[in-house]
């Protein structure tokens, strides 16, 4: 177990002293369009990477607790702070409150259960990530959040993502970064070759799937993932290009789907039906499965297909 996994690599495009926005993911993905019914309240996501800056103040109100179980600080379990920055963008785009100034994640009211199994370098053992599963699940999140990866198929963290789905937790995995833009070629990082999880791929601001995103069988969908802004270190905002800056995208999404489904069914939803949720709200952006899976998520899904009828509709009226 002293095998090593890491960040799904990534590409820091730019550190930025301050933001007014709402990102163009957010924007893009319609999650401003469910925001009058919810904001993620009462939905806690589990973010296990390199921690999380605690005193940003677009994140600082969304965090409700987390444990450390890198090295870092001696090993010190209840300091999980992010000296990356990656652990910190992803919170971002999940969850972050904008305060005047600053951004505004998917699900800007839902909690966030910091976990921090990848160190400084953001590297860590398999046997911090499963750990810190295992304590995701007993601390009942909804949803666990992994943008990290590797090579190799390990049983024990198998095992422990399906003990998560067993206990209706869902689990999204950024699908990797080793693509070569073509459907003909497989790359399989793991967790998120696990066909138990959610693995999601990544496509520019302009809905193209992005040259570097893995395809395989067991790509679910895919969200932006390319000059995506969000929180960073020393109260600062930073644009990242990856899969992983496309995971917190889709977690942000189940946290509003979730909470939508509670409400609307009056019981809790089961992992099965609440995948089945996520993917009604997802509409095919024209590649291969392999490379987008079942499309790009979409949170208001029926308006959007409306439109592309009427305007099918519309040129049709003109064209004769």
């Amino acid at each position: 177990m002293e095998r090593e996994v890491r960040l799904i690599p990534y590409q820091l495009i730019a550190e930025i002293e301050e933001v007014t926005e709402v990102p163009k993911g957010v924007e893009m993905i319609q999650a401003q369009e469910l925001w009058e019914k919810t904001k993620g309240k009462g939905i806690t996501i589990a973010i296990l990477d390199t921690g999380c800056e605690l005193t940003h103040i677009d994140l600082k109100d969304r965090i409700i607790g987390g444990r450390n179980f890198t090295k870092d600080d001696r090993g010190d379990q209840n300091n999980f702070r992010d000296y990356n920055g990656h652990g910190t963008h992803v919170a971002g785009t999940m969850a972050a409150t904008a305060n005047e100034t600053g951004v505004t994640g998917v699900a800007p009211e839902a909690n966030l259960l910091i976990v921090k199994v990848l160190n400084k370098k953001g590297s860590g053992q398999y046997e911090w990530i499963i750990n810190g599963i295992y304590y995701a699940i007993e601390q009942k999140v909804d949803i666990i959040s992994m943008s990290l990866g590797g090579p190799e198929d390990v049983p024990e963290l198998h095992e422990a993502i399906k003990k998560a789905v067993a206990n209706g937790i869902l689990v999204v995995c950024a699908a990797g970064n080793e693509g070569d833009g073509r459907d003909s070629t497989e790359e399989l990082s793991f967790p998120a070759a696990y066909n138990e999880v959610i693995s999601v791929g990544a496509t520019s601001l302009n809905r193209k799937i992005s040259d570097f995103s893995n395809s395989n069988r067991e790509v679910d969908l895919v969200a932006p993932g390319e000059n995506i802004v969000s929180t960073f270190l020393n109260g600062k905002y930073a644009k990242l290009t990856g899969t992983s800056m496309a995971t917190p995208h889709v977690s942000g999404a189940l946290a509003l789907i979730k909470a939508i489904s509670n409400q609307t069914f009056e019981r809790n939803l089961t992992e099965p039906e609440l995948y089945a949720q996520l993917i009604r709200r997802t509409i095919p952006l024209g590649n291969s499965p392999k490379l987008e899976g079942n499309g790009m998520v979409y949170l208001t899904t029926i308006d959007y297909l409306t439109k592309l009828v009427s305007a099918k509709e519309e040129q049709e009226v003109l064209n004769v």
